[in-house]
């Protein structure tokens, strides 16, 4: 009878190996089959060693692509999944390796974050966008100033536990599932997960199998459907496939090596990071929204 984490690796590979054959056909069927620039590649290095350290790779991505106008904005989100999803399978295979985390709870999260992405996402895409992001910013600064609280004044021989029972695991599930399906309308889960394994009482390192193998089921069904609609930039996502797997390897295991408080005070800045990301995004839709409104009322139709 193969281990919980032997059958989690094979339908993860089955996943994998599904995108790779639907990206292989597009190419071979399209003849898309043109190599990346250095500068593609380099993009898909920088964005995914920072996304394994848990910045997160869509925003940075997304930055750099229209700063540098390297991919059309419509065919961004499409690039942003297809290209970087198989350096996303890598980092769960590497982390679920290396990172000692108990398999029910990191089973079951995945799954409670699968199913948020797949039956959340009709509910929350009816959510005000902005809302959302104030208030996950919000929350994510209050509860970084809980965890800065603990690292400045707790027991630093503290190191948390491998997985979850009870109540617990039951508020880590249900927050699993409201993450995932929150990603559906571009907010990650990843700073919202490292803070909720933390509050709960679990080892901060966990959070990043948990992260990662919930995004790396999640991703190829996604990316297979912009792949089926050709919404994407081949090249560009080639890019970041080929500059990102062996920044993924580098970062990786420099975090496997850190010290648990190095990876606490991490936690402390992706966090910080995100939530900033968040309440920025979310003044500069109103901004936009307001000037528009401006428009509107001095520009006749």
């Amino acid at each position: 009878m193969p281990s919980a984490k032997t059958i989690l690796f094979i339908l993860l590979g089955i996943f994998a190996a599904v995108f790779c054959a639907f990206w292989i056909w597009e190419l071979t069927t399209r003849k898309k089959w043109r190599l990346p620039s250095v500068f593609q590649s380099a993009i898909g290095f920088v964005t995914n060693f920072f996304d394994t350290l848990g910045i997160g790779s869509f925003a940075t991505t997304t930055s750099i692509f229209r700063f540098c106008r390297v991919v059309d904005d419509e065919k961004i989100p499409g690039t942003l999944n297809v290209g970087h999803t198989l350096p996303t399978v890598v980092q769960a295979y590497i982390y679920i390796t290396n990172v000692e985390v108990e398999m029910k709870t990191l089973v079951l999260m995945i799954a409670a974050t699968v199913l948020g992405g797949w039956l959340g996402a009709g509910v929350v895409t009816r959510l005000p966008r902005r809302s959302i992001q104030i208030g996950m910013g919000v929350a994510l600064l209050a509860a970084t100033a809980f965890i800065l609280g603990k690292l400045l004044f707790g027991d630093p021989a503290e190191t948390g536990t491998q997985g979850l029972e009870g109540g617990l695991l039951i508020s880590a599930l249900v927050g699993s599932f409201t993450f995932g399906a929150l990603m559906m309308i571009g907010v990650g889960a990843y700073a919202p997960i490292m803070i909720m394994v933390s509050l709960l009482g679990m080892n901060p390192a966990t959070a990043f199998p948990i992260m990662m193998g919930s995004c790396a089921f999640l991703m190829p069904a996604a990316s297979i459907r912009f792949i089926r609609a050709g919404k994407f930039d081949a090249r560009a996502a080639l890019g970041l496939t080929l500059g990102g797997i062996p920044a993924v390897l580098i970062a990786a295991f420099l975090v496997v090596s850190l010290p648990l408080d190095i990876v606490r005070w991490l936690v402390v800045v992706v966090v910080i990071y995100t939530a900033v990301s968040m309440l920025l995004a979310a003044w500069s839709s109103k901004r936009e929204t307001t000037i528009n409104g401006v428009k509107g009322t001095d520009v006749p139709a």
